[in-house]
């Protein structure tokens, strides 16, 4: 079965850090560009990060630049988000997904090939 699986998340303070992961099962993620993506109610899906499959190539979004770090370990076929001085406008649920090109994960319009489930990221002032 493909799976894209996301753990981490949970609710922190502002200033606080948070580490969220990304996983494959059914294929093999070290052959995609994977990319993080958040929604908060009532706004827009918003790219917040994504990372090219041999970690040459990453966009970070201004929103997040300087905060947010990606990563990804092949060897172990996981991506990490290490968000640090979270405010609470991260506040959203942010999703992992992955794709060929890392173009398609730079914007809300396309369609990632494979889109993991969401975990709630909740920053309290």
């Amino acid at each position: 079965q493909v799976q894209v699986v996301v753990s981490g998340g949970g609710l922190v303070q502002t200033g606080e850090s948070l580490r969220l992961s990304c996983a494959a099962s059914g294929f093999t993620l070290s052959n995609y560009a994977v990319g993080w993506f958040r929604q908060a109610p009532g706004k827009e899906r918003e790219s917040v990060t994504a990372i090219s499959s041999n970690g040459g190539n990453i966009y970070v979004a201004d929103s997040v630049k300087g905060r947010f770090t990606i990563s990804r370990d092949n060897a172990k076929n996981t991506v990490n988000l290490q968000m640090n001085s979270l405010i609470p406008e991260d506040s959203a649920v942010y999703y992992c997904a992955a794709d060929p090109r890392i173009g398609t994960l730079t914007t809300p319009i396309k369609k990632p090939a494979y889109w993991g489930q969401g975990t709630q990221v909740t920053v309290s002032s």
